[in-house]
């Protein structure tokens, strides 16, 4: 047995799966299971310390099904998605591995897919990326050799095909549960429903949107969703988060893109005497009401720099359990 694999807790990639199963991971288990899935983002250390990874990853471990490790979000560096995975995997924990066509052309993806999935790796998820200038590196040359929805088919490919892009065969392909983001509450929201279909007919298994805080638009999304028959098609988990300030709502909806947060929600804010509990209180309700919009299959919670909370919501939202069982 190898070094990477004799840790009793290591996720291995060719363990036998579920009839009907694209991965096996437990995150794909609990949702085609039919049980509302709980997935968080973990905030990447500025540090080459593994211990830094677990300290972040210890909060939500107990309480989500799988842990995003975010890819140089807002084009900002931090310690890589795959090797944030890579050490999750050698604890038992399952992550989600985020790819930004950003930084890498197709043949850099393709071989970090193949590394990914030797480490046990299960579930990836396809983003475009935010622009170099959104960081605080805006002299980095871009890539976006591919787009979201390129990246999604060229995965799906290597994963059902057995193939590169170039048609050159794989000779164990990747066993992953494919995802991608979208933007449900921010104009024009009409178009997001077909936005939505593109990713799902590429081949993505499931979707973690971006944070909600109008649930309205929402629900008006949902819906255009269910026309399509979308949401029989893929596994939709809804992205909530606790808000810290008005303050902070204010940045976040100038400078974050594709965020739409209401001025009711910023004044509830504001008229709190503590601002960060009425942010976990708004979290909690809004997790409550996704839970009962027909076709949402789980949350998607971000809690930068707040993960300690993320239990606690969990519980008052009435959704907290037990990590599944690794396998």
């Amino acid at each position: 047995m190898s070094l990477f694999f004799s840790d009793p807790n290591a996720i291995r990639p060719y363990e036998p799966i579920p009839e009907g199963h694209k991965s096996g991971s437990v995150l794909e288990r609990v949702l085609r299971a039919g049980e509302f899935a709980v997935t968080s983002e973990l905030n990447p250390p500025d540090s080459a310390d593994p211990e830094d990874v677990f300290a972040a990853a210890k909060p939500l471990s107990e309480v989500t099904d799988a842990i995003n490790a975010t890819d140089a979000s807002g084009a900002n560096c931090h310690m890589s998605s795959l090797g944030i995975c890579s050490l999750l995997t050698r604890t038992g924990h399952g992550s989600v591995y985020q790819i930004s066509c950003r930084d890498r052309n197709r043949i850099a993806i393709q071989g970090d897919v193949l590394g990914a999935a030797a480490m046990g790796v299960r579930n990836v998820l396809c983003l475009t990326g935010d622009d170099v200038g959104a960081g605080d590196q805006p002299g980095a040359k871009p890539v976006f050799d591919l787009d979201s929805v390129s990246l999604i088919r060229m995965i799906r490919t290597m994963r059902d095909e057995g193939r590169f892009l170039s048609g050159r065969e794989i000779v164990k392909p990747p066993r992953l549960f494919i995802g991608a983001a979208e933007n449900p509450c921010v104009d024009p929201v009409d178009f997001r429903a077909e936005r939505l279909a593109k990713k799902v007919d590429a081949g993505a298994d499931f979707i973690q949107t971006n944070y909600i805080f109008d649930i309205p638009r929402f629900e008006r999304f949902m819906e255009r969703v269910r026309d399509r028959g979308l949401d029989k098609r893929v596994f939709l988990l809804a992205g909530v988060g606790p808000l810290a300030s008005a303050k902070a709502a204010r940045w976040m909806r100038s400078n974050v893109p594709g965020l739409h947060i209401p001025d009711a929600v910023i004044d509830r804010l504001e008229k709190a005497d503590k601002p960060g509990e009425e942010g976990r209180r708004i979290c909690v309700e809004l997790i409550q009401q996704v839970k009962e919009i027909a076709g949402v299959s789980g949350v998607h919670i971000m809690a930068y720099r707040r993960e300690h909370l993320v239990a606690d919501i969990l519980r008052e939202a009435g959704i907290a359990r037990p990590q599944k069982e690794i396998a």
